[in-house]
This record gives structure tokens, C-alpha cells and sequence, in this order.
């Protein structure tokens, strides 16, 4: 503003010294200007003739204007009431525009303040509301003015053509001071004005979930669909989402049949979704459908393999032994048998069968390129199963507290990471964002050095054999000193022997 108001006093400088300039070159210009007209003959200088042209430009400008109001009168007269307020109104509406132009350009240019300003004018020479409370609800949002702005939405309640961005506003505002109740019933209500808009279908999409309304929030996602917001292998995902989580919410309330049978929905739309798939194969075994359970299980292994399918899959015979689950496994380790679940799901299933070589042989090679803190605790197993020493297994074990976890409930949007699966993340609430995978890898780096334990362990358990050494010399030697007493002190047969 300072640098916009230095070059204004500079160019007005300028033209003044141009003006002066040019006044004293006239004053020095010899001839003139001579003028004949009915007889008469006018000579003017130079300066007078500059005059003279300026005057009759002005002349001229005031002419056009008045011959404008006779006009304005002479249809007043006629009967055209308001045709002299129409006259005086063009120079109003001329100034009116000017400053809503310059008040867009300042909103534009991030010029709150100014914005703001340049509405008022311009409201005072339109009187046109609908044009400037949207600038002025602009501004007063970009200078901080919250309340002001949610004034000035509230006044575009008030006529229909600006009712929803009226409405749209306030649920920003609301939405940015965290009151989601009000901001779900004001996104209903704009979704209602305006169902095709699509910032307003995904808000109310996001606040339905946010307050668990499934039931709502598949219309809406329904909407998307019909409006063509959403390609339809989109929405048939997110629909079992929703289904799910509103079969979830069934369970909660008591009701296993119709949770059952919403699951079971759920993982027919979307074979891939693990959390409807376990739950249908629950419901499954529930009903003694074992076969369908498997083949629910089955295709979502091929889709995603996963620790909860797996434990699932473990239900269907609860009390076979390790062996026989080992075998039964078998045909779902083939489904996917490079795949990282896989190989650990075997190697546990070897561990619970004591095959301990079979355990190592399913890890392979994930101990040195892949390990996370499952990998490195099902190798303290199965060292210690093999007769490792309890420093090798406590050194495994301490490797496992620093390793990363592995794949858990991870939001795409914003890597907030969950301990079970949940339509909407609870960090960004970002509906369906949520992916079974590594986390970011962080460094860890500890005042205790925890990289550093396994070494501690292994030299702590050295130190404690051999503390554990001189106990037993120790008490040996305390042994030894305890017998003596006795014999030297001629109590029990050797006494009675000796006083004989």
C-alpha cells in the first residue's frame, strides 16, 4: 500500500511539472490561432487557444448531459415516472460497479480490509445485496471476522437466490469451530437446495459417518452415484463399507441375525473389504455354513492376506491338533504362497506343531531383508525351541521391542495409524482411507540406546552365571566351614565315641 501510494504523489508530481512545462512553452511560442466565423475574426495566442479547446470540450460534455435530462424529463412528462430517477440512477450504478470491481479485486488480492470497504460503497450506490454481502462475507473471513461474516451469511438466508450460499458459509464457519451437529444439519440442508453439488455431498458424506448415521449416509453416497459424483465400482466399495459398519453397529444393539445378514451383504459387494469378510465367515459359522465361511475366506485371501482371516479360518475346528490345523492350512497357504502373511502364518503354524526347522525354513530369508517385530519374536521361539541359551532368545526378543510392528490399519490421507479397522479415520476423519500396510518408517533413537540390547542382555546373563558361580563356590565354602565346628566340637557320634 505505502509503494501504490509513493507512485500515485510521483505521477501527480509528474504531471504537474508536464503541465507547467508545457504552459511556459506556449507562452514562449510565437503566432497564434485565427478564427473567422459571421464576419468576425478572433486571434488567439497559443495558451488562449489550449484554453479555449478545453472549454469547449467541457461545453460540450455538459451539453450531451442536459440534452440526456430534457430527454429523462420530456418521458416523465409522458407519463414514464420513472425516467428522471433512471437518469440520475446510470451515475450511481456507474460508481456502484466501480467499486464492486475494485472490491473484487482487492478480495482477489487478499486485501480483507479493503475488500470490505469497497462493498460498503458499492452497496451504497446499488443496493444490491445478493452482489456484495457474498464480498463482504468473503473479506471479513480473509481479515479474521468471524462473526461478522456469519452476519452477513445469515442475511443471505433471506432471499432464495442466495439462500445456499448462505447456508453453504455457515456450515464452514461451523465446521471450522468443530460444532458438527449444527454443521450436519446445515450440510442437509444444502445438500437439499443444491443435491448435485459436490463439496456439499462429500461433507454430509463425512459428517454422517463422523455421528455413525450409515443408514443417511448411504443415500447420500446413493446421491453421488446418481448425480454421476461417483464411478460405480467407487460407490459399490463404499457401500460396503457403510453396510458393514452399519451391521456393526446392528451387533452392538443385540441384533445377530440382521448383523449377520448386513455383513454378508457387505462382503458380497466388496470381497476385497477384510473386515466384512471375517465378520461374514463368522456369521457363517454361526449358522454352520462352514463351507460357504471358507469360501468367503478363501477369496478374500486371494484379495488381501490377513492375520484376522487366518484366525477366522482357525475357528472353523477349534479342537484339532496343531498337526491337523497345520494340513487344513495347507490349502489356504497355497492361494498365496509368496506373500509375506503367508510365510509367517506358516511359520507359526509350524512353532504350535513344534517343528521348529519348519518354522525357520518358512521365515527364509525375511530375518535379515524383512524383519518387524513378529518376524523377530517367532525366531526367539524358535531358537528357544531349539535349546538356544536364554541370551540368544532375550537378544532376539530385544531386537523385536525396536523393530517396526509391520502392516497394521493405516489412513492414506493422513498415515494416522489405527488399532482396528474403522470406515473413518479417527485423526481426519477421512471416510474410507483406511489400508492394511507399513506404516512411514521412523527413526527411533532412545536415551537408552535400545539398539544397544541385545548386547546388555547377553552381557547381564554372562555376569549372572557367573555371579551364580561364586554363590556355589561361596556356599560350598560355607559348607565346609559349617562341618568343621561340628567335628571339632565333639558333638554327635564322634563326641560320644571319644569320651569313650
Amino acid at each position: 500500500m505505502m509503494l501504490w501510494s509513493i507512485i500515485k504523489i510521483v505521477v501527480f508530481i509528474a504531471l504537474v511539472a508536464g503541465a507547467t512545462f508545457g504552459a511556459a512553452h506556449l507562452l514562449e511560442m510565437e503566432g497564434g490561432v485565427r478564427i473567422v466565423m459571421a464576419g468576425q475574426e478572433f486571434n488567439l495566442t497559443p495558451l488562449k487557444a489550449v484554453i479555449a479547446l478545453v472549454l469547449l470540450v467541457i461545453a460540450i460534455w455538459l451539453l450531451l448531459k442536459l440534452a440526456a435530462f430534457l430527454i429523462a424529463l420530456l418521458k416523465f412528462i409522458n407519463g414514464d415516472e420513472t425516467a428522471i430517477s433512471r437518469y440520475f440512477d446510470r451515475n450511481r450504478q456507474e460508481k456502484g460497479y466501480r467499486a464492486l470491481t475494485d472490491g473484487l479485486m482487492a478480495l482477489a488480492s487478499g486485501e480483507g480490509e479493503q475488500a470490505m470497504s469497497k462493498a460498503n460503497k458499492a452497496e451504497k450506490y446499488l443496493r444490491k445485496p445478493e452482489l456484495t454481502n457474498l464480498i463482504t462475507a468473503q473479506a471479513a473471513e480473509m481479515a479474521g471476522d468471524g462473526k461478522r461474516a456469519e452476519k452477513v451469511y445469515k442475511k443471505l438466508l433471506k432471499d432464495e437466490r442466495t439462500r445456499f450460499v448462505g447456508v453453504r458459509g455457515l456450515m464452514k464457519q461451523k465446521l471450522s469451530a468443530g460444532d458438527t451437529e449444527t454443521a450436519l444439519r446445515l450440510a442437509q440442508t444444502a445438500f437439499s437446495l443444491k443435491p448435485r453439488h459436490q463439496e456439499v455431498q462429500d461433507t454430509l458424506l463425512q459428517l454422517q459417518a463422523q455421528q455413525e448415521d450409515w443408514k443417511g449416509a448411504r443415500e447420500t453416497l446413493k446421491a453421488k452415484l446418481k448425480y454421476g459424483a461417483l464411478p460405480r465400482d467407487v460407490h459399490k466399495r463404499r457401500d460396503a463399507v457403510l453396510a458393514l459398519s452399519e451391521a456393526r453397529g446392528v451387533l452392538d444393539e443385540g441384533n445377530d441375525i440382521a448383523a449377520r445378514e448386513a455383513a454378508i451383504e457387505a462382503n458380497r459387494q466388496s470381497p476385497d473389504l477384510i473386515p466384512a469378510a471375517v465378520m461374514a465367515a463368522r456369521g457363517y459359522i454361526e449358522q454352520g455354513a462352514k463351507r460357504h465361511a471358507i469360501r468367503v475366506i478363501k477369496k478374500a485371501w486371494e484379495a488381501q492376506p490377513h492375520p484376522d482371516l487366518a484366525a477366522v479360518f482357525a475357528k472353523l475346528e477349534p479342537d484339532e491338533s496343531p498337526e491337523q490345523r497345520l494340513k487344513r492350512f495347507g490349502k489356504l497357504l497355497k492361494l498365496q504362497p509368496d506373500h509375506r502373511e503367508t510365510r509367517l502364518l506358516e511359520a507359526e503354524l509350524h512353532l504350535a506343531a513344534e517343528d521348529f526347522p519348519g518354522a525357520r525354513r518358512a521365515l527364509g530369508d525375511m530375518v535379515e531383508n524383512d524383519p518387524d517385530a513378529r518376524v523377530l519374536t517367532i525366531m526367539a521361539a524358535v531358537e528357544r525351541g531349539e535349546g538356544a541359551s536364554d541370551a540368544v532368545v532375550k537378544g532376539w526378543l530385544a531386537r523385536a521391542l525396536s523393530a517396526p510392528r509391520g502392516p497394521q490399519w493405516v489412513c492414506e490421507n493422513c498415515h494416522h495409524i489405527h488399532a482396528e479397522w474403522v470406515p473413518a479415520c479417527e485423526n481426519c476423519h477421512a471416510f474410507d482411507t483406511l489400508s492394511w500396510t507399513s506404516p512411514p518408517s521412523t527413526a527411533m533413537s532412545t536415551s537408552t540406546g535400545i539398539e544397544m540390547l541385545p548386547l546388555i542382555v547377553g552381557a547381564l546373563e554372562d555376569r549372572r552365571d557367573d555371579t551364580d558361580l561364586e554363590e556355589t563356590d561361596q556356599d560350598q565354602d560355607d559348607d565346609i566351614v559349617d562341618a568343621t565346628p561340628v567335628t571339632q566340637s565333639g558333638t554327635g557320634p564322634d563326641r560320644e565315641s571319644s569320651e569313650k
